[in-house]
């Protein structure tokens, strides 16, 4: 009895022993089976990670206009107030509201009547003067010829010239009173002084106007050509004064404010003679012929000024530029396919095409749309529209 109750539990854990042990021995051959079976799959090794798709660029190499951007006003070239010269009933206009006037061309007439009269009275006084003139030289032959016969004296032959030389003086004190009338008598007829745009009237005939008024009768506004006055800063005096110096024409071009549109195309007439300390901008005016008026007084347009080129300069298009802590960037992609960022010196940006200054050679590709993908040394391909974009962007490049 007390034997079969010893050897009971040993036989119970043997039975658990063996069990565990089995089962110990059944995972670890699971285990080998599943590691032998993955090894012989084409699986075995990690998985890479997919190439990341992106719009891609070349590096161009063009000759890339070098302006200088501003912001301006158009004026017009010349303006004038026209005024009477003198006091009067203004009689008629003949000028028509917002119509182009000829230099030369009649505006206005004002009553002359009395004018006439004075000048007409001036003429009588000189060839009342000039007859008298007529008759004291004749006396003075007379007397001339007496005094070699000695039959009048020498005194009255003095007298004679004297009175003759009075009357010269007065003749010519009546051709200036002449040609002071003629010019009284012109001031009635109120002429443009220059060729342009006529405003509002602001006198109606009938009325009578004084050289005194400020208004005036009307103003004209030359409007072709045209001016632009603009302002940049300070720094660029010196750019611009040493290509003026260079010989160069410098070419100032006129932008729509809402766009792109090209307005006019003018030369650079003025730099103005000190900076103003204020604002530390410098103003400057340019001179545009205007024959279709696409530019008007008042308007306010973009202004670039072109100071020469970047020629042979490294180009991409702006959008690839990225800006991060450490200043601007690009993603370039390198012969293996995998990106790596590269820091890059910005020369300028303008019309959406950036000017690179340092870190980028020509030919060499970069990422243009699709950054936010991207980190270095990641796998990128080309999307569809790469090769298309790439084309169009370095036919636009060399035009």
């Amino acid at each position: 009895m007390s034997a079969h109750t010893s050897t009971s539990p040993q036989r119970h854990w043997l039975r658990n022993g063996s069990l565990i042990v089995a089962l110990v021995l059944a995972l670890v051959a699971l285990g080998w089976f599943t590691l032998s079976s993955r090894s012989d799959t084409p699986f075995s090794t990690p998985k890479a990670a997919a190439a990341v798709p992106a719009t891609l660029v070349q590096v161009a190499r063009e000759d890339v206009p070098n302006f200088l951007f501003g912001v301006g006003a158009v004026q017009a070239l010349a303006t004038v107030t026209v005024k009477t010269r003198l006091d009067g009933q203004l009689e008629r206009v003949n000028f028509a509201e917002g119509e182009n006037v000829k230099a030369g061309q009649v505006l206005a007439q004002i009553d002359a009547r009395s004018l006439r009269a004075q000048l007409e009275q001036v003429q009588a006084q000189k060839a009342k003067d000039e007859a008298q003139l007529a008759n004291a030289r004749l006396d003075l032959d007379r007397y001339t010829q007496l005094i070699k016969e000695e039959a009048t004296t020498q005194q009255i032959l003095d007298t004679q010239r004297a009175l003759v030389a009075q009357l010269q003086a007065a003749v010519q004190n009546d051709e200036a009173q002449i040609h002071y009338a003629q010019v009284q008598l012109s001031y009635a007829t109120i002429t443009a002084p220059l060729g342009g745009r006529a405003g509002a009237r602001l006198v109606d005939p009938g009325n009578i106007v004084h050289a005194s008024d400020v208004n005036g009768l009307v103003v004209i506004n030359q409007i072709d050509p045209i001016a632009i006055v603009f302002t940049l800063p300070g720094d660029a005096v010196q750019a611009i004064n040493h290509a003026r110096q260079a010989g160069q024409r410098l070419a100032v071009l006129a932008y729509s404010r809402e766009g792109d549109a090209l307005l006019g195309r003018g030369q650079l007439i003025l730099v103005n003679n000190q900076i103003d300390i204020a604002s530390g901008t410098v103003q400057l005016k340019a001179r545009f012929a205007n024959p279709q008026h696409t530019l008007w007084p008042g308007q306010y347009v973009n202004v670039r000024l072109l100071l020469g080129e970047h020629a042979q300069a490294f180009t991409v298009p702006a959008a690839a530029v990225q800006r991060g802590p450490s200043g601007t960037y690009v993603y370039v992609v390198s012969t293996d396919g995998k990106a790596q960022m590269r820091p890059i010196d910005v020369l300028q940006i303008q019309d959406d095409k950036a000017v690179i200054a340092k870190g980028l050679q020509a030919g060499e590709t970069v990422v243009l749309d699709g950054q936010y993908k991207i980190k270095p040394g990641i796998a990128v391909v080309a999307n569809p529209g790469s090769a298309a974009k790439n084309t169009a962007n370095q036919k636009e490049g060399s035009q």
